[in-house]
């Protein structure tokens, strides 16, 4: 999953004619039932409250809306600027108060967790305007040279104002990337920027978004092929369009960011590179690491954890080598799984097709451990060529039934050399299933929870948790029978121990960027090309990949709990579908729902 929720979450943009309209009127209903002159109940006034505020988030975040499948407010991009940007932090801020002041108690008790949940939401939320995010708009993961085309790509294609959506937000594109520019310019000025080692790409993925020919670009995907229910002259009307709008507004704009980024962002770029470094950055990375592992963990206490599990982990790496009879030590092992050609695929293609058979025999192994499965379907793909460079070896895009939009997971086909084929059993249990689609996907088909919590992918903890744990269910589904699978599977754990570690590491305990690369290089078979992304996407990410190991150890720790406790009473489907059931949540919720479970299973025996 990584980061695809956050950087579409955050897709910048213009205000385009009858925004402050809009945003007036469901700010001035949102202040009359605050008033609450109707006399609603705390009940019926806290869903008239989440409802509105389900609108604003669709009105000020349209992007948001694209991801879920919604129609409303499709032709604009949320305003991105610094003034757009202010007012909504303050609005935020509102939001919490009036939803502070409504009387809980007169909640029942499944509403006041749903309460409890959305206040801890928006007060997260509030807490982090402190912190200077919005001064670095732009990193090799994320930002407008790779998150426009990304947005675009969700957009359904299917009639006619499905286009002019495109093109209304192909025509307010250069006015997100002038905003953006400023936001940089901003942050220069203040010293807060990416670290420079981290920026060395992002000029050619600009680059990569500047074409002579304008049907070249991925911007302008969508004009390919239009379906043949828009009649032709229309056809060519729609392509015109969009094709003017990238010569004379796109490509100067992104034209103007590359001239900025080359001659004034990357030369003036901050060299350290921990977030402690910058201003108010120990509390900013403190409130990284609460957030994205929702626990009370130091860093220190993180830290240690990490340099356990990779001893353990190590054991078990030993083991499997001494099994398939290797002479050398684990650093001659790991040299050899990089660098032997028969672990390799030598064809991009043939790499997602190994990816979707593997896909297809996870599919049919899913009822032994689930008692509930999804209805969205999900398909494997390839990272685009634009961002395949930076980009991590693999993500999940989760899908939408309302928009009709599988989940896909994306495999990374650059440097075939650097994909292991040993690797791909445990990477497509996270990404797909019984990972990341699994997951999402049932979360997203809940309706009976409220919206924020359908939609609410705000919980890393317990999303990439229950990613990392999927990979240990490979054993019951199948999987693993082949010892270097089973290496992957351990390199894999490994490299999530070794995040703890080496996060920590270089944000709280002073590491250097190359201790960091090397620690890793020393305990995993990671390729080269893998381990230096991989550190370059920890310096810009700070904490969020604490949350995979911390995730994983808390679910494997409620599951034996469970069977502790109950015996032979246990039954796996029953855990699983407790712990999806009510969708991502704080670990002390899902370790109450999960107990509440428990003493169920004792008295219905």
């Amino acid at each position: 999953m990584k980061h695809i929720i956050a950087t579409l979450l955050l897709v910048p943009g213009l205000a385009l004619a009858g925004y402050a309209e809009d945003r007036a009127e469901l700010y001035k209903r949102e202040a009359a039932i605050a008033k609450n002159a109707d006399g609603l109940g705390a009940s019926a006034q806290f869903k008239a409250l989440t409802d509105l505020h389900f609108e604003i988030l669709q009105l000020e975040q349209p992007v948001f809306g694209t991801y879920i499948g919604s129609s409303k407010h499709q032709g604009r991009w949320a305003d991105n600027s610094q003034l757009g940007t202010r007012r909504q932090e303050a609005a935020t801020r509102n939001s919490l108060a009036i939803l502070k002041k409504l009387d809980r108690s007169a909640l029942s008790t499944s509403e006041q967790l749903n309460y409890d949940m959305y206040v801890a939401q928006l007060q997260q939320n509030v807490d982090a305007q402190r912190f200077m995010n919005n001064l670095m708009p732009i990193n090799q993961l994320s930002g407008i040279q790779q998150d426009a085309a990304r947005a675009l790509s969700l957009m359904p294609t299917r009639t006619a104002k499905h286009y002019d959506n495109i093109l209304s937000r192909l025509e307010g594109l250069d006015t997100v990337i002038d905003n953006t520019i400023e936001w940089m310019e901003l942050g220069l000025a203040k010293g807060v920027t990416p670290p420079k080692i981290t920026l060395r790409d992002i000029p050619q993925q600009v680059r990569n978004q500047l074409f002579d020919k304008p049907s070249d670009s991925p911007l302008l995907r969508a004009f390919a092929k239009i379906p043949d229910s828009i009649p032709a002259k229309q056809q060519a009307s729609l392509r015109q369009q969009a094709e003017a709008t990238y010569i004379a507004e796109i490509k100067p704009a992104y034209e103007r960011l590359l001239k900025f980024l080359d001659e004034k962002y990357l030369p003036g770029a901050r060299d350290s590179i921990a977030l402690t470094a910058l201003p108010d950055g120990p509390a900013w990375y403190a409130y990284n690491v609460k957030t994205r592992t929702t626990t009370e963990l130091t860093p220190q206490q993180i830290h240690k954890i990490g340099l356990s599990e990779v001893k353990r982990i190590r054991g078990e790496m030993e083991a499997v080598m001494a099994e398939v009879e290797f002479e050398g030590d684990l650093a001659a092992f790991f040299e050899y799984l990089r660098t032997e050609p028969k672990f390799y695929h030598t064809d991009a293609d043939a790499l997602i097709a190994e990816y979707r058979a593997l896909s297809k025999r996870a599919d049919p192994e899913l009822t032994k451990l689930f008692g509930r499965l999804p209805r969205t379907p999900y398909g494997v793909v390839k990272v685009p060529a634009y961002a395949e460079k930076s980009q991590t070896t693999a993500y999940y895009q989760p899908g939408s039934l309302e928009s009709g939009r599988p989940g896909n997971f994306f495999a990374n086909t650059y440097a075939l050399d650097t994909r292991p084929r040993w690797e791909m059993e445990a990477l497509t249990l996270h990404e797909a299933v019984p990972g990341h689609h699994l997951q999402i996907a049932l979360q997203q088909e809940l309706d009976d929870l409220p919206w924020f919590r359908r939609y609410g992918w705000g919980y890393t903890a317990f999303v990439e948790g229950w990613g990392l744990y999927s990979e240990s269910l490979g054993y019951d589904m199948g999987f693993y029978t082949d010892p270097y699978s089973r290496f992957g599977a351990l390199t894999y754990e490994m490299w999530r121990a070794i995040r703890l570690v080496v996060d920590t590491g270089m944000h709280a305990l002073g590491w250097s960027r190359q201790q960091a690369i090397d620690y890793f290089k020393d305990n995993a078979g990671k390729t080269e090309n893998d381990i230096v992304v991989e550190i370059d996407r920890y310096i810009v990410w700070p904490g969020q990949a604490l949350a995979y190991k911390i995730g994983q150890l808390r679910i494997l720790e409620l599951r034996e709990n469970a069977k502790k406790t109950l015996g032979e009473q246990f039954d796996i489907r029953g855990f699983h579908d407790t712990v999806l059931g009510a969708g991502a949540m704080p670990f002390d919720l899902l370790e109450k729902r999960v107990e509440a479970w428990v003493a169920a299973v004792q008295t219905e025996s």
